[in-house]
């Protein structure tokens, strides 16, 4: 689904990723860990080009999407995106957050905008939080509910940018949850993540990036039990 070649991103004299070559087929659930700085976030930011790579090429599903000419809106509303910090917005209620971009980028009306949006409500047990504006939910209900926002847009695959790292301790497993529901519908996913329990419970294939590279990856039963790289050793080492 996405291949990337010889990609990397420089900041001024940073190199932060440097090189990277990497497949993620269909239905894979790929998680990305790696100490604080080794690029990880960079890396899915520049899978639909929140950030511009330097130099190198990335394609979508055949498509180069690093093309000059490539409509880059039309292709991003086929990746879902989740952030560390929701990202919803604080004048709309929930189901505005939900329904606004179906109804202007899909083309549905407000009753198919709004039906689809209860029916991921109650995928993850907010349909009764419809109505509530951000400030009114907790952390761990705005990051379900930005998942579900995202899965409004149908995408083929789902990015997840450190997705618990701004929650409470207690909100972090309703989160998890949810994305491990998704990952069982068999969707797409690309996750960094500090979550070394969904990583081995959830992921099909785990990447291990330091100092702009991806040092080593394997299934996570391997992983976990077999770390090849000594830098991979020390940070499961300070992690587990």
């Amino acid at each position: 689904m996405i291949e990337v070649k010889a990609l990397s991103k420089q900041f001024g004299d940073n190199l932060v990723l440097n090189n990277i070559n990497e497949h993620i087929r269909p239905g894979e659930k790929v998680v990305v860990i790696g100490p604080s700085g080794s690029g990880k976030s960079t890396f899915l930011r520049c899978l639909n080009l929140l950030e511009t790579p330097t130099k190198g090429d990335i394609y979508l599903s055949g498509q180069c999407i690093t093309a000059k000419d490539v409509d880059i809106n039309r292709i991003r509303q086929k990746m879902g995106m989740v952030f560390q910090n929701f990202n919803l917005f604080p004048h709309l209620s929930v189901m505005q957050n939900i329904t606004l971009a179906p109804m202007k980028l899909l083309g549905l009306n407000e009753q198919q905008a709004k039906e689809e949006a209860l029916a991921l409500l109650r995928r993850v047990g907010l349909e009764d939080k419809a109505d509530a504006y951000p400030a009114q939910i907790s952390g761990g209900q705005k990051q379900r509910i930005a998942i579900i926002r995202a899965l409004a847009m149908k995408p083929e695959l789902m990015l997840f940018d450190e997705p618990t790292s701004a929650l409470d301790p207690e909100m972090v497993g309703e989160v998890l949850a949810v994305m491990k529901e998704l990952a069982t519908s068999g969707m797409t996913m690309v996750v960094v993540t500090h979550e070394m329990g969904f990583a081995r419970e959830v992921g099909s294939r785990i990447l291990f990036m330091d100092e702009g590279i991806i040092l080593e990856q394997n299934t996570p039963a391997e992983f976990f039990a077999n770390p090849q790289n000594e830098r991979t050793k020390d940070f499961l080492d300070k992690v587990l």
